[in-house]
């Protein structure tokens, strides 16, 4: 089983990379694709931590905003590490992330909810990228809401008052600095509509041209008849179909392995890097 997108205590999951990857092993995964948001902080500890057969495809989702304000994740995978210019966006992006807590955090006091940055600070582990997760945490925490999945449909939904951009590079910057780092790009969940607004269908033109590989389709945020347009359009576009479980530990319902990748198109998409980067042991 491949499964291209997890998420681990270096972002908004709730396994530390060891976990992850033991967590990988034993549910028979061959390929994991790990993509903490704008982090590659985990990479070392996962890498110590293969073995057996379980292969590691190291990455990064990228937070970017279109240029009419469509929030967009960028799957990263199998780029160079130590690329300067990559490091560099990423860190932009970490770095903004604070100033928007904090607005957020002041939007809901000013509507009455009873939170802090204190209380999204003790819910975000150490050495974490803070971000929506943990105030749907820390909201949890105070038994504002139940759990993040109730978070993510109310509070803080893209298109909930309380919410507030940050600094991002278009989908189209993230994928040329992706390329430029040796790496593959694919598009995370584009036609989740329950997260928000999506892409158009005639969005995928421009990404195309900046040399994206994939459109991650089999996810649990898309409907089958999502699925099935972004088929079309992958098969339109000669870009390679994926499938994730978008695992966050038990952040959210999501569950290792819940949807993969098939064997040919990993190959594919394996092959589009411009060296042989997976972990193995």
């Amino acid at each position: 089983m491949i499964d291209l997108h997890t998420h681990t205590t270096y972002s908004d999951g709730t396994d530390s990379p060891l976990a992850l990857v033991k967590k990988a092993a034993s549910a028979g995964i061959t390929v994991l694709g790990l993509t903490d948001h704008d982090s590659t902080a985990g990479w070392e500890e996962a890498s110590a931590a293969v073995h057996g057969k379980v292969q590691l495809a190291l990455g990064a989702e990228v937070s970017c905003l279109t240029e009419d304000g469509i929030s967009v994740h960028m799957l990263g995978l199998l780029f160079n590490g130590e690329d300067k210019a990559l490091q560099q966006l990423l860190s932009d992006s970490r770095d903004t992330r604070i100033p928007r807590m904090k607005k957020m955090i002041e939007n809901l006091q000013a509507a009455g909810y009873e939170i802090t940055l204190e209380d999204v600070q003790a819910a975000t582990p150490p050495g974490a990228t803070v971000g929506r997760p943990h105030l749907a945490d820390a909201l949890v925490a105070k038994k504002i809401l139940n759990n993040r999945d109730e978070a993510f449909s109310g509070l803080l939904n893209n298109e909930s008052p309380f919410y507030v951009s940050h600094f991002a590079p278009t989908p189209e910057d993230s994928i040329r600095a992706i390329k430029a780092a040796g790496g593959v790009a694919v598009i995370a969940h584009p036609f989740a509509s329950r997260r928000g607004q999506i892409l158009s269908p005639d969005s995928f033109a421009s990404l195309v041209d900046a040399g994206l590989n994939g459109i991650e389709v089999f996810h649990r945020d898309q409907s089958g008849e999502e699925r099935n347009q972004l088929i079309s359009i992958a098969a339109a576009l000669n870009l390679v179909v994926t499938g994730s479980s978008d695992y966050h530990g038990t952040g959210k319902m999501n569950l290792i392995g819940e949807n993969v990748t098939s064997p040919a198109e990993w190959e594919r998409l394996e092959s589009m890097a411009d060296q042989r980067r997976v972990v193995s042991r």
